[in-house]
């Protein structure tokens, strides 16, 4: 690299290939990362060059054009959402290394996709979920919580260390009445668990998920088949928690047999339980066990904020404008 002036950093790259993939199509990856840091960013045939009168900025961009043209030599595929995200980590953490969330992926068989952490709060999470029996995982939507859960059970499933993987969630609507389902019981619940079955499909070829939930290796049911089960040897998953009573959460929790790993995850700020005769709305089950089991030993409680969305860009701002008009109404 070569300081061409107090404000311009330039990058010189080995293999053109590589560089222009690094560039992205028509230089969109670089348009990206001079959007999100403010600086100039443009490039002369296998070369970038980086303008900002700010060093900080183009450290930063210096070391996340290295460590990302290091990945794609290494033949990790990056997308533009990788981009982003490269430099928002970067940014806030200047000794960040890349590339170890992706050598730290979550393999969820050998014949489909691995799952990586796409910022540090998730990373932790990751962690978290190795380690721990029982998370409690609560944050907004677009954060990764049930998808990140989701992979570390069929990861451990097809490691041995789980027989059987139970995906459930309460059967809520969401601020609307379905009214009348036709069908047998199942096409009843399917249109509740389907954010489950999607992060299946996501991971695992149709066929492949066909399979397991016909032999019984996964079963996806909603929270009230799971009273009066014990399971074990099983990685359970709660998804959508905060719509579960006091008495549904107690009930849940109590399942959990030997050999066997919980996950409950959700979003306090989107409480759908609904009123009660009298005008009384229950207290979530989520907000309650938190506060209850918040001395137990041997679980963990993994928070995500808004900053941690890694949907669509979009999906941040709408969770923030959100927030704020909370915030405001509750002043006023």
């Amino acid at each position: 690299m070569n300081a061409r002036s107090p404000v311009t950093d330039m990058m010189d790259f080995d293999d053109p290939a590589l560089a222009n993939q690094l560039f992205g199509p028509h230089n969109a990856h670089l348009d990206l990362l001079a959007a999100a840091s403010g600086a100039r960013i443009g490039n002369r045939g296998a070369s970038v060059f980086v303008e900002s009168p700010n060093p900080a900025v183009r450290q930063s961009l210096r070391k996340v054009f290295a460590q990302l043209y290091e990945l794609l030599g290494a033949g990790v595929a990056l997308s533009m959402q990788d981009i982003a995200r490269a430099y928002e980590m970067v940014r806030l953490d200047p000794n960040l290394n890349i590339g170890q969330f992706y050598r730290e992926a979550v393999l969820v068989s050998p014949q489909c996709k691995a799952v990586t952490a796409r910022n540090m709060a998730q990373k932790t999470y990751m962690d978290v979920l190795h380690r721990y029996e029982l998370v409690f995982a609560v944050g907004p939507a677009g954060t990764g919580k049930t998808y990140l859960a989701v992979a570390m059970a069929l990861s451990m499933f097809q490691q041995r260390r789980v027989k059987r993987i139970v995906l459930t969630r309460p059967a809520v609507e969401a601020g609307e009445r379905l009214g009348f389902l036709p069908g047998d019981l199942a096409e009843k619940v399917n249109p509740y668990l389907r954010p489950l079955y999607d992060a299946l499909h996501d991971m695992m070829p149709q066929p492949k998920v066909a399979s397991m939930l016909e032999s019984g290796a996964i079963e996806v049911a909603p929270l009230a088949f799971m009273r009066g089960r014990t399971l074990n040897d099983a990685y359970i998953i709660l998804d959508e928690a905060q719509n579960t009573t006091q008495e549904q959460m107690k009930m849940f929790l109590t399942r959990m047999g030997f050999g066997s790993r919980m996950a409950v995850t959700g979003d306090t700020t989107q409480i759908d339980l609904p009123v009660r005769p009298g005008g009384v709305k229950p207290e979530s089950g989520l907000i309650h066990a938190l506060s209850v089991l918040k001395n137990v030993n041997g679980l963990a409680v993994h928070h995500f904020t808004r900053d941690d969305v890694v949907r669509h860009p979009l999906v941040g701002a709408v969770v923030s404008a959100y927030d704020n008009a909370d915030k405001n109404g509750a002043a006023n």
